[in-house]
């Protein structure tokens, strides 16, 4: 019974991580208010825009949740399938388009950590050790480190309070 408990508080904290801000911003809270104009500028001394980043994180975001989700997922090729190259979004539809499937592919990697009996620790039978936890912190730290970097785009860009 006792691993059961340190397990669902595992999980819990991890879902939390993926989900909420405790020491960082969200990136919900990190997108709040910019304005659109802004969304595919690619400030002086930067390699990316904000589009960028975003499309980005979708990209690497659905790559870990479909390898995490079996075997038949292929990832694409580094770096052109994980990097859009053009800075700006080609429209609006795609701007809310990527924003609402990162959320959709978090709730997606939840509830693979949320099927009963779930061993977060056992290696997939495919791949190179990864696991469903490891696969969760490279989420979270990929995720967080990214918005970190909207935050800094959107303070060079003048919109960040």
């Amino acid at each position: 019974m006792a691993g059961n408990k340190v397990n669902a508080e595992l999980i819990q904290t991890l879902k939390t991580n993926l989900l909420d801000s405790h020491a960082r911003v969200t990136l919900d809270r990190a997108l709040k208010g910019l304005p659109a104009n802004l969304r595919g500028i690619v400030p002086e001394g930067m390699p990316y825009s904000i589009w960028q980043i975003v499309e980005h994180m979708r990209l690497a975001l659905w790559d870990m949740v479909a390898f995490s989700s079996g075997p038949a997922h292929k990832s694409p090729d580094w770096p052109i399938g994980y990097w859009p190259t053009n800075p700006v979004p080609p429209s609006a539809h795609a701007w809310s388009d990527t924003v609402h499937k990162i959320r959709d592919e978090t709730e997606s990697f939840i509830r693979l950590l949320e099927v009963p009996e779930v061993d977060l620790f056992k290696p997939f039978s495919y791949g190179q050790g990864q696991s469903l936890f490891r696969e969760a912190l490279q989420i979270i730290d990929h995720q967080s480190y990214h918005t970190g970097e909207i935050v800094v785009l959107r303070r060079m860009l003048g919109a960040w309070n």
